[in-house]
């Protein structure tokens, strides 16, 4: 048997900090992965979908301690199985949970669950958990150092590896605290708005599924951030079958609402064989023919598309969702002129509904007849009032701006729409233009000062990140 050489001293110091602090990166990092990025995230608009998620989360809020206009639910184009809260009172759900789902009743109970997080102010207080773990991390840094500086490398390198091991422990038990906690508060949200908490209890059956698919070992959930589906099911099950809303029938109307949004995201979403395979022709339900017309719409079958909207609008000719669709595939492939009746309609029925009505001003704009500029100017900006994150609005009121010749106003309605899309850049040049062709100090002089100065500190935040 053969001895390996003992290192010098120094070289033995450097080598268990150089080990010490990797240990020390991929625990960081694993709390990092534990935030979800949203900025990096497409998020999907719609109206159709904002109302519906904003009247399935209604009656839950109003049993919380929350006021419903400043909760949010905010829709992810993915098609992962995720739901989680960030940016306050945000509610963020990927597209693939809303696929998963078989029922309205099954969001509702992760919305539940989400609104436990908020209460519970889970977010703020991830730096508690966070905190605890990285206070391990360093002291069995200092610790191992100090042992290795010592001469005793391998006891050095087994409490650093001891500290990860607790650090994470640590974390990941904060963690399904808080899991635990959500659980049970959005039981009492469920009870509280007379919503059965079937829903619930089906949806982690589905995720117990995904565990068993992946071989996720269902002993025990030590080393996960949540508790496993099964425990969470025997918890639940008792307390809402105890419940007197448990054999309480869903709403109807929302369920309806519900299966109309799911087709339509997936025919969005998805390609458009997916679509075609799961809703075919000999499927003439309203979800079915809604997904074929936006798969046919993808496919760049227009007249297709356009034979499925018509026949929902035979049955409904005021539904605005419907009109929307049809106004849009009629601007998208190539007809405007023939667009601004079914979106003109789609604005009223609505109460001009802001993303409705920026593709109402696009067509408007499309059509490139001067008669119709103030009609646009009009439309866009009631929707950015009622709607200031709306970037592909503030881009089209940019462009009716540099049509009728105020390019100052154009330049400054697109600052902001390069501010929300992070186009900082693009922002401090579009801002300081705006800038230079407006009467100094008035409203929109300081707002375009106002980008000028957000764009700036976001830029140099970012480059200190990098």
């Amino acid at each position: 048997m053969q001895h390996s050489p003992r290192l010098p001293l120094a070289s033995s110091i450097k080598s268990g900090l150089t080990r010490a602090l990797r240990l020390t990166v991929m625990f960081l990092a694993v709390l990092a992965i534990t935030v979800q990025p949203v900025a990096a995230q497409s998020i999907l608009r719609d109206a159709e979908t904002e109302a519906l998620f904003s009247d399935m989360v209604a009656p839950l809020v109003a049993v919380s301690e929350l006021d419903a206009k400043d909760v949010e639910v905010i829709l992810i184009n993915s098609d992962q199985i995720n739901a989680f809260v960030a940016g306050g009172q945000r509610m963020f759900f990927y597209s693939g949970t809303l696929a998963a789902a078989d029922s309205a009743v099954e969001i509702q109970g992760v919305m539940a669950h989400e609104l436990g997080h908020i209460t519970g102010g889970h977010i703020i207080r991830f730096d508690e958990g966070a905190g605890a773990a990285t206070g391990i991390t360093i002291l069995s840094l200092i610790l191992g150092a100090a042992a290795i500086a010592a001469g005793a490398g391998d006891a050095g390198m087994g409490i650093l590896a001891a500290g990860q091991q607790a650090a994470m422990g640590k974390f990941l038990a904060f963690s399904r605290v808080q899991e635990r906690s959500a659980d049970s508060a959005g039981a009492r949200y469920l009870s509280a708005a007379g919503i059965t908490g079937r829903g619930s209890i089906d949806f982690f059956k589905k995720l117990q599924n995904y565990e068993f698919r992946l071989g996720i070992p269902q002993e025990d959930s030590y080393a996960r951030t949540h508790p496993l589906s099964g425990e969470r099911v025997t918890l639940l099950r008792d307390v809402y079958q105890a419940d007197p809303a448990w054999d309480k029938p869903p709403d109807a109307e929302i369920e309806r609402r519900f299966q109309r949004v799911k087709a339509k995201l997936l025919g969005f979403t998805a390609d458009p064989v997916t679509t075609l395979r799961k809703y075919p022709e000999s499927d003439q339900s309203v979800p079915a023919r809604y997904a074929r017309a936006y798969a046919w719409h993808k496919s760049a079958y227009p007249d297709r598309a356009l034979y499925e909207v018509s026949n929902l609008l035979e049955e409904s000719p005021d539904d605005p969702y419907f009109l929307e669709l049809q106004g849009q595939i009629l601007l998208e492939s190539g007809n405007p002129d023939g667009a601004l009746e079914s979106l003109r309609k789609a604005v009223a029925l609505t109460n001009n509904q802001p993303l409705i009505a920026s593709l109402f001003g696009h067509a408007l704009i499309a059509t490139e007849d001067q008669q119709y500029h103030d009609e646009a100017t009009q439309v866009l900006k009631a929707a950015v009032v009622k709607d200031n994150r709306n970037p592909f609005a503030w881009y089209q009121l940019g462009v009716v701006y540099s049509q009728q010749g105020d390019m100052a106003r154009a330049q400054l309605a697109t600052a902001e729409s390069a501010l929300l899309q992070r186009n900082y850049g693009g922002a401090i040049r579009s801002s300081q233009i705006a800038m230079a062709g407006i009467d100094p100090n008035t409203p929109d002089w300081i707002r375009a000062q106002d980008i000028s100065f957000i764009a700036k500190a976001e830029f140099e935040r970012a480059n200190k990140r990098r």
